[in-house]
């Protein structure tokens, strides 16, 4: 009789026993996804924390080219030289602003108007144009991946504000000059200035930086070195509006 009871209790004791593993794995995973979440919260902030100061050499896209390059069996090339804002001529600086973010300046990071204008456009059977901002374009550049979708546009979002609270708009033009996609292969004002113009890119003409800005929309389709009729047009239509917007004095050294 007495083992039969001892039998008895070990059961019951197994029964009430399973709910409380089904807890601790319930509770595991909500710390699991409350991390995971800590993660995607902070890890830009960190990333964006350390890119303040240090140079950026490297990013997702000269990655991906580089890769593009290797499967189509095309040679190798990434030119890219970080240099300080102060060795940029300012005429670029100018000239990227009248030609991609005229409110680059007075903005929070994005430009509302545009974006509602490329919407209505879009929405009309428009061509679908981009209203990406210098930092929105930026925080593309730096931390992400080319694309349209709605989740990487959410977190160029997230990148872009954390820029624009802790770089500031100097800063957002400096790693903007470095790293955007000028060429084939080529990336930064430096670079390209010494592709397409032998020389330095503190020493980039008015003329030449517009031409460069011309570019932009397609630096693999079009050439600074080579202007079509298209880039030449429009390299005189960002000439003339660098005339009308606000002076762009960054990093400048007299």
């Amino acid at each position: 009789m007495k083992e039969l009871l001892k039998r008895a209790g070990q059961s019951g004791s197994k029964k009430t026993a399973a709910p409380k593993k089904k807890k601790k794995g319930g509770k595991r995973i909500l710390a699991w996804l409350r991390n995971l979440c800590l993660f995607i919260l902070f890890f830009p902030v960190l990333q964006v924390l350390i890119f303040k100061w240090i140079p950026v050499y490297v990013t997702p896209l000269m990655v991906i080219r580089s890769v593009e390059q290797k499967l189509e069996g095309r040679q190798l090339r990434l030119e890219h030289r970080w240099v300080p804002l102060a060795e940029i001529s300012q005429s670029l600086c100018q000239a990227v602003v009248a030609s991609e973010d005229n409110l680059f300046l007075s903005h929070g990071g994005f430009d509302f108007d545009q974006i509602k204008k490329a919407r209505e456009k879009a929405a009309q059977g428009g061509a679908l144009r981009g209203a990406s901002t210098v930092s929105q374009q930026t925080a593309k550049n730096v931390f992400l991946w080319p694309g349209r979708s709605y989740v990487r546009k959410g977190i160029e979002a997230y990148y872009t504000l954390l820029m624009e609270w802790i770089w500031g708009k100097e800063r957002i033009m400096e790693v903007y000059l470095n790293s955007i996609e000028m060429g084939d292969g080529i990336y930064g004002a430096q670079a390209v200035a010494q592709a397409r113009f032998n020389k330095k890119a503190s020493q980039l003409s008015r003329s030449e930086s517009a031409l460069i800005a011309a570019t932009l929309p397609n630096p693999l389709r079009f050439n600074s070195a080579r202007p079509s009729d298209y880039t030449q047009k429009r390299q005189a239509q960002i000439l003339s509006l660098m005339n009308k917007i606000e002076r762009i004095e960054m990093g400048y050294r007299p």
